[in-house]
């Protein structure tokens, strides 16, 4: 890992000279002729006040060259491509009067064409080409474009007498201009009276019910898109109010004033036009729209693409007909749950797509087919719902080769049966094995030559809530419900404590919207089984150090002798030996058979009580909650936020049968289930991330998180697996994952965690050069220890003056996109670290030798 980290500053260093090289060496104005002029900047003004809105700004036809931090570096690689190629090699070819002769002496044709394509460098010059920008050159065709997109945007604004210019304004600098575009705006065209002309006495009856919540109102100044707004809106109305044939092309306006006339009160009249459907090949064609009721509703479950549906048998089943082939594979009301249709009901466009939502939730049939015929009276449907099942059995296999600093280069691997429809109503079990093997990349961390883990989970997906209660009121089906029960166990063995685990969880999830969603997990149980805690002191060196600077005082005394063990090492020629020596010496410290002071008493006291914390068994048994809102309409959305809050609680439920239960207890009073103290905390915690798009595929991202873990009862300390660390690629990435924390203190641990935690992340997004991407970044936070069992003050939050301790990180990082995700490098400079004194804690070690590179997939936030 180092040799690879070495690796990345050098290539960092190169890349950062190249950069230089471009920046100085690159002629701005190498391809714009003395005719011509680089655009630099554009300026909106309307009634002479500057527009930044970034949806105007948008109209603008041509825009200035992308730049880098004020450095226009994509036009300056672009300029790095030879023009001539082939003129330049004959110009160093001919410069000396024998050059020629002596490269046909010496080499082949073929190896002097050779040489002339690695000298034209091709190649590199369609590649600079295509990653760069060619210099943006004002064209005055596109300015007037841009000016004639402006008048039409302030038209749709009700602004129809308004008149636009545009004038280059050369600056100081030669061949360089800015243009400005000026739009004189006149007095808007207010709506004085809608009209209304609906060809159907229905939608006329429907429209008069939702007059309120038009967009376009009576005295409002005219706006084309709440024109647009108002189309979607009665499509969405009439569409869920028994109208499944309503096109939105039926509606249009129509002005009735003469606009291109200026009037004293700006007034105009508007109506309102929703005519009979237009398509020629509809049955209702030139009949007027009505509202339609269900007739019946036909489930086709075992649908096959192509086929015919005249050899199935049917049942029916609450209003429903289902049709199945040889025999019903599915639970009738598993089939019916999942269709929000009822009989004698009025079409609604909502539960057609509630319906979508449902089939698709139960992972048992592709991609539903919903058909609807109008039968003789055109005012009932005929609901006829293909579904085309998926295969019962499908397997997942996945590989990985994965490297780390403790492993020079691992493999993974998993494989997932899958079970459609086991018990008949749509459930889905996965059952997965996985496992991996990696070779250690220093030997001296274990006798061992590879770490490796082998695991596997049962897992069983119910698309309902699985519950002795009926939630349907509460939970209807439409907000896809899920219940899923997971047993799994998990084998570790690497250079740690080679943990086994076992872990079952019960949980529910609902979706009310596309943008909420609640988790509750009713049951989360966890077993850590520690199997080598002996193995404790060889990978927490740190720790061991710090025990053995308190033992160096005392191995001279013969008496203390057994503790210790001969080492090659002239300037400590004596340790405590693992793990008896180094047990025993804390033991004996702690029971006052070795005279230390009260200082070295405290800090053997806080290393045996980390000791028998982390290589203690854990027995967690939880329950959690949590809500999540997500306001991103879509992949390509760069405006969002989102919202999750969690809260956990565990270990209330043993408690409250100690009075029912005779639970034995240990040496520390602590309630034993199967010989294990079980853990009691509670837990809660609050993540916010917001997306702003601030320029075209500009965005800043913001993320905040808060997490407290308080211990109570039959705990001290919160169970290490739910603790919190940090540093890491996608936390402070100017600290290495552990290494941060807690507090002021300085990798008191190999593994610092603590049960408070305050993460702030803010970073900068901006393209670079095609797929190729870039970040500025800045990272602030910290753990804290709080309410437990620590007793250094370091490390402890005692209120707002901890907030001092802070860690700040700046950086930045490099991203290519391969659409499907983002491979990420970013680079870490500890801007402020807290655990330095207070006269050296900002901008020390700040350069490439300190930093710290982590590498990702997709963003960290």
């Amino acid at each position: 890992m180092k040799g690879f980290l070495g690796l990345m500053r050098n290539k960092a260093k190169i890349g950062l000279l190249l950069l230089m090289v471009t920046m100085i060496g690159c002629n701005t104005l190498k391809r714009v002729d003395d005719n011509e002029l680089l655009l630099t900047k554009n300026s909106i003004y309307a009634d002479e006040e500057k527009i930044k809105d970034d949806n105007i700004q948008s109209l603008i036809a041509q825009k200035p060259n992308s730049s880098l931090l004020g450095y226009r570096l994509r036009l300056n690689l672009y300029n790095l491509a030879k023009e001539n190629p082939d003129s330049s090699f004959q110009n160093w070819l001919h410069r000396k009067e024998k050059r020629e002769k002596r490269l046909n002496r010496l080499l082949s044709q073929k190896q002097v064409n050779r040489l002339k394509e690695s000298f034209v460098v091709k190649g590199a010059s369609d590649f600079f080409k295509r990653i760069g920008e060619p210099p943006v050159v004002i064209d005055t065709s596109l300015t007037q474009k841009t000016v004639d997109r402006l008048k039409a945007y302030y038209n749709s604004k009700g602004y129809f007498n308004n008149s636009g210019t545009y004038s280059i304004v050369k600056g100081k600098r030669k061949k360089r201009a800015e243009v400005d575009y000026k739009i004189s705006l006149e007095k808007p065209f207010l709506i004085d009276t809608i009209l209304k002309n609906i060809s159907s006495p229905e939608l006329d009856s429907i429209y008069n019910s939702s007059v309120n919540s038009a967009f376009v109102k009576d005295g409002e100044q005219f706006d084309l898109a709440n024109f647009n707004q108002e189309r979607e809106r009665l499509t969405t109305l009439f569409r869920n109010s028994g109208v499944y044939n309503f096109q939105e092309s039926s509606i249009n306006y129509d002005i009735l004033r003469d606009t291109s006339q200026v009037a004293n009160d700006q007034l105009m009249d508007v109506q309102l036009n929703i005519q009979k459907p237009r398509s020629v090949s509809d049955s209702l064609a030139n009949n007027p729209y009505r509202i339609h009721h269900l007739k019946k509703i036909n489930i086709y479950a075992d649908y096959l693409i192509g086929g015919g549906t005249d050899s199935l048998k049917s049942i029916d089943y609450e209003n429903y007909t289902i049709f199945y082939n040889d025999r019903l594979k599915y639970k009738p009301e598993a089939l019916t749950d999942a269709i929000f249709f009822e009989k004698d009901s009025v079409y609604r466009d909502l539960d057609r797509i509630r319906t979508y939502r449902q089939i698709t939730n139960l992972n048992t049939f592709k991609y539903p087919n919903i058909e609807f015929i109008p039968d003789t009276t055109q005012a009932q449907l005929i609901t006829n719902i293909y579904l085309a099942p998926r295969p019962k059995y499908s397997l997942n296999l996945d590989f990985d080769v994965t490297h780390s600093n403790i492993q020079q280069v691992g493999t993974a691997f998993s494989a997932t049966v899958i079970t459609r429809n086991v018990f008949g109503g749509a459930e889905t079990l996965n059952i997965s094995a996985r496992g991996s093997i990696g070779l250690l990349s220093d030997a001296s961390l274990s006798d061992e030559t590879f770490t490796s883990e082998l695991g596997g989970d049962v897992n069983i997906i119910f698309p309902r809530i699985w519950f002795p209660i009926n939630t349907e009121k509460i939970i209807p089906y439409y907000m896809l419900p899920q219940s899923r029960l997971l047993v799994g166990t998990n084998f570790q063995k690497n250079i740690g404590l080679d943990k086994q685990s076992f872990n079952s969880v019960l949980s529910y999830n609902w979706s009310p919207s596309n943008s909420l969603k609640h988790n509750i997990e009713l049951m989360n149980v966890e077993f850590v089984r520690n199997v080598n805690p002996d193995n404790f002191y060889n990978v927490y060196q740190n720790t061991f150090n710090n025990l053995d600077a308190v033992a160096d005082n005392f191995q001279d005394d013969p008496q203390y002798s057994s503790f210790f063990r001969a080492t090659n090492n002239t300037q400590d020629p004596l340790i405590l030996s693992i793990p008896d020596g180094a047990n025993g010496f804390a033991q004996a410290v702690l029971n006052n058979e070795i005279p230390a002071t009260p200082e070295q008493q405290s800090e053997v006291n806080s290393i045996e009580e980390r000791r028998q914390r982390l290589t203690e068994n854990n027995l967690i048994f939880a329950s959690n909650y949590t809500f999540t809102k997500n306001s991103k309409a879509d992949i390509n959305d760069n405006n969002f936020y989102q919202l999750r809050v969690k809260l956990e609680s565990a270990g209330n439920l043993l408690s409250l049968l100690e009075d029912v239960v005779p639970y034995n207890k240990n040496d520390n009073d602590q309630l034993l289930v199967f010989g294990v103290p079980f853990s009691q905390y509670f837990k809660s915690e609050v993540d916010f991330v917001k997306h702003w798009e601030v320029a075209d595929s500009k965005v800043i991202a913001f993320r905040s998180f808060f997490g407290l873990g308080i211990p109570y009862g039959n705990s001290k300390s919160i169970p290490f697996v739910r603790s919190y660390f940090a540093g890491g690629s996608n936390d402070n990435r100017a600290w290495n994952a552990y290494e941060l924390g807690p507090g002021r203190t300085s990798n008191i641990n190999d593994f610092n965690e603590a049960n408070l935690k305050i993460a702030l992340n803010m970073e900068y997004r901006f393209p670079i050069a095609g797929d190729v991407k870039g970040a500025l970044f800045a990272d602030a936070g910290n753990i804290w220890n709080v309410f437990d069992n620590e007793n250094n003050p370091d490390a402890i939050f005692s209120g707002f003056d901890s907030l001092a301790d802070i860690a700040l990180g700046t950086g930045f990082g490099l991203r290519y996109d391969f659409t499907y995700f983002v491979f990420r490098l970013d680079v870490g400079f500890k801007t402020y670290n807290p655990a330095d004194e207070w006269s050296k804690r900002w901008f020390r070690g700040y350069n490439l030798r300190n930093a710290v590179f982590n590498i990702g997939i997709n963003y960290p936030f």
